[in-house]
């Protein structure tokens, strides 16, 4: 994770960023902090990266890479205003003894990839950010079989807006995010998932943090905590409103090390 300190939105690069909203950043931190501190508070290392001036968006920490047993499979970021963001995270996964692989193609790490122990299964996005030569790069880099998604919705620019692991085989994920043929490789790949709808996707309820029993979520996301009790989840609501405003909430803010 990495603090807000210098978290402003100063660019638009998404369909939820408008530079006309000013941005409350002390109170960022402080929602920031309370999400760490949840994590900290639920038995979870949290590793906390030093923030950059001219770096707001490094907040967003899953964006910097994927990993999976060690291995990292580093971002190279679409837009020139995030493009500084990529050595940070280098340098973070170089000085704490990961095997570190630059990307050659465009990928904005965990933004766009998710992982499933389970079957050993990456599912991965584009459409907007990530491009498919990225998913075929992770795959040869990480060596897991790996599912390409297509987001057509520019509301969910990144994977981690329309879906989510919830254990080590169980995704939830809003449907009218993706093509059809998506929804139906979904369909056919997930029976049992857990379906978000609109409103739920759009309180970012799917921009979570799980770690097989707990479910860190927005607190504004109440239909989708309804939906993940009912299925077996416990939720734990956190407040996020400041870093909604530059278009992430708790998945985005937190990168998960699979060592």
């Amino acid at each position: 994770m990495c603090p807000p300190e210098y978290f402003t939105v100063t660019y638009s690069i998404n369909a939820w960023m408008d530079t006309a909203v000013p941005v409350d950043t002390e109170l960022a931190v402080k929602q920031w902090d309370r999400l760490r501190q949840t994590l900290v508070g639920l038995g979870h290392e949290v590793h906390v990266l030093t923030p950059h001036v001219g770096l707001p968006d490094l907040v967003y920490a899953a964006n910097g890479a994927f990993t999976v047993d060690g291995v990292a499979y580093g971002a190279r970021f679409r837009y020139p205003q995030r493009a500084g963001e990529a050595a940070v995270h280098e340098a973070f996964y170089e000085t704490d003894g990961w095997h570190y692989v630059p990307a050659s193609e465009i990928n904005e790490g965990e933004g766009d990839f998710a992982y499933l122990p389970g079957p050993g299964l990456i599912l991965a996005g584009y459409g907007f950010r990530t491009v498919p030569a990225a998913h075929a790069q992770a795959q040869e880099v990480l060596g897991r079989p790996t599912i390409s998604l297509r987001l057509v919705d520019p509301r969910f620019y990144h994977l981690d807006t329309a879906l989510a692991a919830l254990s080590d085989d169980t995704v939830a994920y809003y449907p009218g995010a993706f093509s059809v043929a998506s929804q139906r490789v979904l369909e056919q790949l997930f029976p049992d998932a857990v379906l978000a709808d609109e409103t739920d996707a759009l309180a970012f309820g799917l921009n979570l943090v799980s770690d097989g029993r707990h479910v860190l979520l927005p607190a504004e996301a109440t239909g989708m905590a309804g939906r993940l009790s009912a299925a077996g989840f416990q939720p734990v609501p956190v407040e996020l409103s400041e870093l909604k405003k530059g278009g992430g909430s708790v998945k985005c803010c937190v990168a998960e090390l699979r060592r």
